[in-house]
C-alpha cells in the first residue's frame, strides 16, 4: 500500500493562504527550500486539487528557465515536470500538460484505488482535496511547516473533520527565520 502525505507551509494561525490568496507571508530560506525539494523528490505521484494545480502550473513548468533561478529551483522545476500528477477537478475538462492526468469523477474512490496499488509515496495538495482525503482516513503523514506570521483568515490547512485521530510525532526541525517543521504519522 502506498503512503499518502499532506504537507504545506502554513501561518501560525493555521492558514495556507491569506484571505486574498496571497502566499507572500512565508519566510523564504535556501535551507527550507532544499528540504522541500528533497521531500518532493521522494514522492512518486502528486495529487492536486484545481486551485493548487493552477498555482503550481503557473510557475514550475518554466521555473528552471527564470532569470536568477537557483540550482535548487532548477531541480525543483525539473522534478515537478517529470513526476506524474493527477489533477482532480470538476471544472477542468480534457487534458493537462506536464505529465498530468485529469480526473473529473469521485476523487476519494480514485485516491483509494491509487493508494492500494504498488509504488512509492504520494502527496496530496490543496486544502479541499486534502480535507476530503483526511475525512476518508486516507492521509498517513502530515508535514506541517509553520511560519511566524498571522494572516487572520483565508484557506485553512485543516478543514472540518468528522472525527479526530491519534498521531505520532516523527520529526521536528527549525529553519532560518523562525520556521518550524513538525512531521506526524497516523497511528
Amino acid at each position: 500500500m502506498r503512503k499518502l502525505i499532506y504537507g504545506m507551509n502554513l501561518s501560525l494561525d493555521g492558514y495556507i493562504a491569506a484571505p486574498d490568496g496571497d502566499l507572500g507571508w512565508g519566510v523564504q530560506s535556501d535551507e527550507l527550500f532544499q528540504w522541500w525539494l528533497e521531500r518532493e523528490q521522494a514522492v512518486t505521484l502528486f495529487l492536486y486539487g484545481r486551485g493548487l494545480w493552477e498555482t503550481m502550473s503557473s510557475h514550475w513548468p518554466t521555473g528552471d528557465q527564470q532569470p536568477g533561478a537557483t540550482p535548487a529551483e532548477i531541480e525543483f522545476a525539473r522534478n515537478w515536470r517529470d513526476t506524474p500528477k493527477v489533477l482532480f477537478s470538476s471544472t477542468t475538462a480534457g487534458e493537462a500538460d506536464w505529465n498530468t492526468r485529469v480526473v473529473t469523477g469521485d476523487a476519494i474512490a480514485e485516491i483509494t484505488r491509487l493508494k492500494a496499488g504498488d509504488g512509492g509515496p504520494m502527496r496530496v495538495g490543496g486544502a479541499t482535496l486534502a480535507g476530503a482525503a483526511m475525512r476518508a482516513g486516507l492521509v498517513d503523514e502530515y508535514e506541517i511547516v509553520t511560519h511566524p506570521a498571522l494572516v487572520g483568515g483565508g484557506t485553512p490547512f485543516f478543514t472540518a473533520l468528522d472525527s479526530g485521530g491519534k498521531l505520532d510525532l516523527v520529526e521536528t526541525r527549525t529553519f532560518p527565520g523562525g520556521v518550524v517543521l513538525a512531521r506526524y504519522e497516523r497511528r
